[in-house]
Parts: C-alpha cells; sequence; structure tokens
C-alpha cells in the first residue's frame, strides 16, 4: 500500500502538526473498516489525531483510497474552522482523486520526482 500527500496537503499538515504515522495509521483504520464517512466514488473523510490530542480534537482529512492499492490525501480541515466542504467541492475532489488512482506507479514515481505528489513516509 502506498500513500501519498499532494503538494497543498502536505503544506496543511506540517503547519498543523498531522505526521506521516496519523495518516499511516488513519489509511490502516479505512483497510479495517473504520470508516469516518464514505463520501462515494473512492472518496472518504477521516478524522487524524494531532499531537497529544487525539482525534476527537484532531483534523478531518478527505481521502482518494482504493483497498490494497494507494491512498492519497488531498485535502484537511479542522472542525473548529469549517463544519464540513461544500457539493462542487466534493465534486471536483471525486475527479482528483479518480485520476490519482489511475496512476501507474511509474506515474506515481514521477510525481514525486517533481514534487508534485509525496509520498508519506514509515507506510511500510
Amino acid at each position: 500500500m502506498r500513500i501519498f500527500k499532494n503538494k497543498a496537503f502536505s503544506k496543511w499538515a506540517s503547519k498543523e502538526g498531522v505526521s506521516d504515522s496519523s495518516l499511516s495509521a488513519a489509511v490502516e483504520e479505512i483497510a479495517r473498516g473504520l470508516v469516518g464517512a464514505d463520501l462515494g466514488g473512492q472518496m472518504f473523510k477521516k478524522r487524524v489525531a494531532v499531537g497529544g490530542r487525539g482525534k476527537r480534537g484532531g483534523m478531518r482529512t478527505l481521502l482518494a483510497y482504493r483497498v490494497e492499492d494507494k491512498a492519497f490525501f488531498v485535502y484537511g480541515f479542522a472542525k473548529n474552522t469549517r463544519a464540513n466542504i461544500q457539493d462542487d467541492e466534493l465534486k471536483g475532489l471525486k475527479l482528483y482523486g479518480a485520476e490519482l488512482l489511475g496512476y501507474s506507479d511509474n506515474e506515481l514515481n514521477k510525481a514525486v520526482k517533481a514534487d508534485a505528489l509525496v509520498e508519506v513516509e514509515n507506510n511500510g
């Protein structure tokens, strides 16, 4: 399972203190069926822990996920700054997620090399 962050998400996660290990744990939970919300089109909403606050005080993330294949964190927000995303935003994120999920390993490697995607570390 390969896990990625897009460039904007990576910048946001770094600013908010969302670690790669929290992202890896979120993907592992989804693989075990612990989904925050299935938004359709292989897009999921999942809470992630930040620092010592745990998930309840953590952040919300949106990710494109394909079982036993790959996951892409594409958007994140704090619950206290935003309740949810708009329908038109979700539609765009689903299209973006579908495109990312269609990338071959070669295309993914090129995107990482070009700094368009960041591969999550320690995702074993």
